[in-house]
């Protein structure tokens, strides 16, 4: 028992003398909202709130290495799992290797960050109806996820890769995807980007009967004075031609002020699976109080998911909190 206690205040003690020797920095930030919205295919209007605090510890090695550690405390009070960590990782980068991310939980691959990288002072435009937010190119934002991020490879080149393994009893999965970012030096405000990915899945344990999904997107956005616009194309190749979907993208956003922005975008889904293409456009704005914010949109959708003549519009109303 003396020998257990001698152990345990020897560890406790080297703990403190590594803590104090490298210095970690601690920071949390966060925010909340409460939003009311509706659309034609509810029949009132639906009120719900959602928050998040976000934990994260960077610290350094002697050999440069800066090794970050994130929690996220997410109550989504609308999806009823309200107190639940959405998202943990742990990353470690060097100024000329680049980081390398591991993501126990909630991670994202290049292609589910660029799903949408349209200008909008709110939401996206098919965001907000029911059935209507199809992602041509979801990627993987997921469980066991890692990533790469170089740093400049050129002057505003980058470079992205994440991969993903899944088994489970019966079934296997495969998630790779990569992409490049530019912004020319020579022309500020312009930025480029194009990524790649591919699905691997298997119903057999030895990945026999391998089918896969292709998967592309290529983005571009040009900001000039307090105008920003964009233009977006991904598509989807699945195993068989009703799998594979095609959409265009169209923003722009205008900053009136330092604190007010108005946006206005369309959206255009081409489903292998029907000969009626989903169009969405909609209109978005956002005025900040400080840390306080108030932001709208308002979208009209036809041809839901590819269902003729199947039309909807929407609107929300959220009420923004940060810190």
């Amino acid at each position: 028992m003396n020998n257990f206690k001698k152990i345990g205040v020897s560890a406790l003690a080297g703990s403190l003398v590594a803590i104090s020797a490298h210095a970690a920095e601690v920071s949390i930030s966060g925010g909340a909202s409460v939003a009311v919205g509706s659309g034609d295919d509810k029949a009132k209007s639906t009120y719900y709130q959602n928050d998040s605090i976000t934990f994260s510890v960077t610290g350094e090695t002697d050999g440069g290495l800066s090794i970050t550690t994130k929690l996220e405390l997410d109550g989504d009070a609308s999806g009823g799992n309200g107190g639940d960590f959405d998202s943990q990782s742990v990353a470690i980068g060097h100024d000329t290797l680049g980081t390398i991310t591991f993501a126990a939980h909630g991670g994202d691959s290049v292609m589910g960050g660029w799903d949408d990288k349209m200008p909008t002072a709110y939401e996206e435009v098919f965001d907000l109806t029911t059935n209507a937010d199809k992602d041509v190119i979801g990627g993987v934002s997921g469980n066991n996820l890692w990533r790469y991020d170089s740093p400049e490879l050129l002057p505003g080149l980058t470079f992205s890769a994440a991969y993903q393994a899944t088994e489970q009893t019966g079934s296997t999965s495969a998630y790779t995807d990569m992409g490049v970012s530019y912004s020319p030096e020579m022309l500020e405000g312009l930025t480029l980007a194009y990524a790649t990915g591919e699905v691997d899945e298997s119903t057999s344990e030895t990945g026999d009967d391998v089918t896969g999904t292709d998967e592309s997107t290529m983005w571009v956005t040009y900001a000039t004075g307090p105008i920003t616009v964009g233009y977006q194309s991904s598509e989807a190749d699945g195993p068989t031609a009703t799998q594979d979907d095609d959409s265009t993208s169209f923003g722009i956003s205008y900053a009136i002020t330092d604190d007010f922005s108005v946006s206005y975008g369309e959206h255009e889904l081409d489903l292998g699976s029907s000969t009626s293409d989903q169009e969405s456009e909609g209109f978005s704005a956002s005025y900040t109080m400080g840390g306080t914010s108030i932001k709208a949109s308002f979208n009209e959708t036809t041809n839901v998911r590819g269902v003729a003549n199947t039309n909807r519009d929407s609107y929300e109303i959220a009420l923004v909190f940060a810190f």
